[in-house]
């Protein structure tokens, strides 16, 4: 009995500056660890992403990620390290976080994620968090949670600029709302080509973990609504759609 007491003093301690929040509150803080939350990506939007719903206390994390660790990876994708190079980042990103909060389950899928194999890896999860950084992805864990009725926090990040919104929560509209399409291959820019500062991730992913906890507590998410970021003019513009 003494144990189990100092147990739940621990955990209180541990994330008492939420449980202050008159917003989170003991309640609010149940609805976070008995949270099940999917993120696509352990790169540099799910490295912000990873980190602060881990020290949150977010009872489950599944993490996608197909991709092996390389050198150019560590200016922006912070939860991992040299000692990682070459090695899985959801597999990398599963001891970050068992270093941070031992008290979360972790669960990396080291697949990549397809048609055939999204239905079995996100069955289960309350919410995806979309960290990837190619739109084929986009698209299919856009219609993905669609289809399943889970919501959808979104987020995409070029050279100074990145794009946060929230998706399908509850009947709210989604990628395809926004944009139809994907657009042709010829007119896509990419990181890889045009660079990235390594905050700009970290901003981007941080208000997508901000945006996911939102959710958990059951706080009120803007929705139907496009967040556009502007680092390099430090512009900050909602777009309605």
């Amino acid at each position: 009995m003494q144990e189990e007491q100092m147990h739940r003093d621990t955990k209180f301690l541990r994330y008492s500056r939420q449980i202050f929040m008159e917003e989170v509150s003991i309640l609010g803080q149940k609805n976070i660890a008995a949270a099940k939350i999917l993120i696509v990506g352990a790169g540099g939007l799910g490295s912000p992403i990873i980190q602060y719903l881990a020290a949150a206390g977010v009872g489950t994390l599944g993490i996608v990620d197909f991709d092996d660790l390389e050198l150019h990876n560590l200016n922006r994708q912070v939860i991992h390290s040299e000692q990682g190079i070459g090695k899985n980042k959801a597999n990398n990103a599963k001891v970050f976080v068992e270093n941070l909060n031992s008290s979360i389950k972790v669960i990396p899928y080291t697949v990549r994620l397809d048609a055939e194999t999204i239905p079995e890896i996100a069955a289960g999860y309350d919410l995806i968090i979309d960290g990837s950084d190619n739109f084929e992805t986009r698209y299919l864990v856009n219609d993905f949670a669609v289809q399943a009725g889970i919501p959808l926090v979104y987020g995409s990040i070029f050279a100074f600029e990145g794009q946060v919104a929230v998706f399908n929560l509850k009947g709210s509209k989604h990628l395809r709302d926004l944009f139809p399409e994907p657009p042709h291959p010829e007119d896509i820019q990419t990181c890889d080509q045009y660079g990235v500062l390594g905050p700009l991730p970290g901003v981007v992913g941080s208000l997508m973990a901000m945006m996911a906890l939102k959710i958990c507590i059951g706080m009120e998410v803007k929705i139907n609504q496009l967040t556009l970021i502007n680092l390099q003019d430090w512009t900050f513009t909602t777009v309605g759609y």
